[in-house]
């Protein structure tokens, strides 16, 4: 189970680092709530189909209900609304790397919360490392392009993904199938952004002024990018913790800035290649065990290694 853990991590992060291409290519002709809305109604349609055919016992008490819509808003609504909002005023690049802070947040909020999820020196020189390298790209990334309201609203949005994240992970030590909490979560953000969508004073983008692009990008932000995207995510969070899981965040900026040079011809230099580099030696640095020579614990000479 650890190992399919760690593939997902690895193709949730590609996976997510797309997202940022996918909505900025939807802000150019849907408003935030619209891409919003559009994305999470598709991923609960899906992920209640996942429900119903697992035959999932969705929970009916006040206490439960109360906490699967709290990580709803906090965990969905408030971050993708303020992702979506924020990329009308900076790059998808920019937007990747500074959704990596949330690898920070949630180490501290963590610490605080789990007794197996202490900060450790070892947790500290990965994390001092993986953010340095978020600091070399969003220095190369800076330009007239982007607002400091823009940047703001995405620092804000992954503050709720350690907190929600953190907090997901207590309902799923709760015996709450996570496919349940994904589920529910989605449903919460459709039923709140609707209103926002369908009904604002200027009505929904008509779609026939749509561009195929724009609807091509929200079908696959709402199919693979959130409906399959969060089966991984609460899979990895249950088998590795919030923390590690949180660590993918290091992957997006990398695969976001590419995406976004690549394929909207936002401009990409040295620091890309700096930058990508540190952030994977956090993530090794972070999530490596280190094993000592046994003469230091058994009084015999023997190799050192790293235990992955």
């Amino acid at each position: 189970m650890k190992r399919n853990a760690w593939v997902m991590f690895w193709l949730l992060g590609l996976i997510w680092g797309s997202s940022f291409m996918l909505i900025r290519i939807g802000v150019h002709e849907f408003k935030p709530a619209e891409v919003v809305f559009i994305r999470t109604a598709i991923a609960a349609v899906g992920l209640g189909a996942v429900i119903l055919v697992r035959r999932i016992r969705i929970p009916t008490d006040w206490h439960t209900l109360r906490g699967l819509g709290i990580i709803g808003l906090g965990n969905v609504v408030a971050p993708f609304m303020l992702i979506t909002w924020s990329e009308q005023f900076i790059t998808s690049g920019l937007a990747a790397v500074l959704q990596a802070s949330a690898a920070l947040f949630t180490l501290i909020v963590a610490h605080f919360v789990f007794a197996d999820e202490r900060i450790t020196p070892q947790k500290i020189a990965g994390l001092i490392t993986g953010f340095i390298g978020v600091l070399v790209l969003f220095g190369g990334e800076m330009n007239g392009e982007n607002s400091l309201a823009g940047m703001a609203g995405m620092v804000a949005a992954s503050f709720c993904y350690a907190t929600f994240t953190t907090y997901s992970r207590k309902i799923i030590q709760g015996n709450i199938p996570p496919v349940m909490i994904a589920g529910s979560s989605m449903v919460v953000a459709a039923v709140v952004t609707a209103p926002l969508a369908l009904f604002s004073p200027e009505g929904f983008t008509p779609l026939a002024t749509v561009s195929s692009q724009a609807i091509i990008s929200m079908v696959v932000l709402g199919l693979l990018n959130t409906f399959i995207a969060y089966l991984f995510f609460y899979f990895i969070v249950s088998e590795l913790g919030a923390a590690r899981a949180s660590m993918v965040t290091y992957i997006v900026p990398v695969v976001g800035v590419v995406l976004g040079a690549v394929f909207l011809q936002e401009v990409v230099g040295l620091p890309l290649v700096i930058g990508g580099g540190l952030i994977f030696a956090g993530i090794g640095i972070v999530n490596l065990r280190w094993r000592l020579p046994s003469r230091f614990v058994q009084g015999r000479p023997a190799e050192q290694g790293i235990k992955p």
